[in-house]
């Protein structure tokens, strides 16, 4: 038997409404955070691929942005990142919060899904938050909205029922190939992973503050002597009033902030880290083409 014979892999879309927990469960999948959570609905704006091994199967997770009715331009291209990503994937997985149910945002997105030919399951997640007879029950509502091949019932947080759910990925994934090294863990480079840590910790810190549309940049990326790196960033903010906030009373709030993205890029990269944060106004930076491309979203012109 060749190689080619024993191995399989493919790549599975996560999608589904804004904070239906699909970064959380990526992470919980791949065993290490690779994509940022926070409380903020659409976090994730580009397309973060988890790579998991199970057995002699390489699964790539593509984590999409929640798809939403977008009303701006920035909405519009994570939603088109989102579509993309599961139209291009071997199998789509939609996350629901059991909680919220089947919504009409949700409700749209089956729609979608239904335009698609490749196999798709249906994860219902938070479970630990509903009581099981409300789970029977929306597991057949959202089958009979769309029969999909296997539902599943997961809490992310706890990692309760994805064990299985990795299982599933591994045996249902084409034959072929294995696409990145076996201690790969994520194809995102380490710039666009570093200031997604910070950008998840400005969040977590402001997210009842500070909109969503502020954005951070690596700038530059200095491996030094000691085989610590030095990192500077730009954080991006549309008006003054926002950039005062980010700073906080004596510099305390991006202090706190640059402290505890440190820690996670250190843990990232296994080095020491230098983290310099900058907070900069940049208006109407959401028109601005070349700050798409520094978040891998295409650019929407309309």
């Amino acid at each position: 038997m060749t190689e080619t014979d024993a191995t399989r892999c493919g790549f599975v879309a996560l999608v589904g409404a804004p904070n239906a927990g699909k970064s959380t469960l990526l992470n919980a999948l791949v065993g290490l955070k690779v994509s940022i959570v926070s409380p903020k609905v659409q976090t994730t704006r580009s397309l973060v691929r988890g790579i998991a091994i199970k057995d002699k199967s390489q699964i790539i997770f593509v984590d999409t942005p929640g798809i939403f009715a977008p009303k701006r331009r920035l909405d519009r291209a994570m939603v088109t990142a989102a579509l993309t990503g599961a139209a291009d994937a071997d199998l789509a997985a939609l996350l629901v919060d059991a909680k919220k149910g089947l919504d009409d945002e949700t409700r749209a997105i089956v729609e979608k899904l239904k335009e698609l030919c490749q196999p798709k399951i249906l994860i219902l997640n938070k479970i630990d938050l509903v009581k099981r007879e409300a789970l029977l029950a929306l597991a057949k509502e959202g089958n009979d909205l769309l029969p999909f091949e296997r539902t599943f019932m997961i809490s992310a947080t706890k990692s309760d029922g994805v064990p299985d759910l990795l299982d599933y990925f591994a045996e249902h994934l084409p034959k072929g190939p294995w696409h990145y090294p076996e201690d790969e863990i994520t194809d995102i480079p380490l710039r666009q992973m570093a200031a997604e840590i910070t950008r998840e910790k400005l969040y977590l810190k402001l997210h009842e503050e500070l909109p969503y549309q502020s954005t951070v940049e690596t700038d530059s990326w200095k491996e030094l002597r000691d085989r610590s790196v030095r990192i500077e960033q730009s954080i991006f903010v549309e008006r003054e009033s926002q950039r005062k906030i980010v700073l906080g009373e004596g510099g305390r709030m991006i202090k706190s902030i640059s402290m505890e993205a440190r820690k996670d890029i250190e843990q990232a990269i296994e080095q020491k880290v230098h983290l310099f944060l900058h907070v900069k106004v940049r208006e109407g930076w959401e028109n601005d083409p070349e700050r798409y491309r520094a978040q891998n979203l295409e650019f929407p012109k309309e």
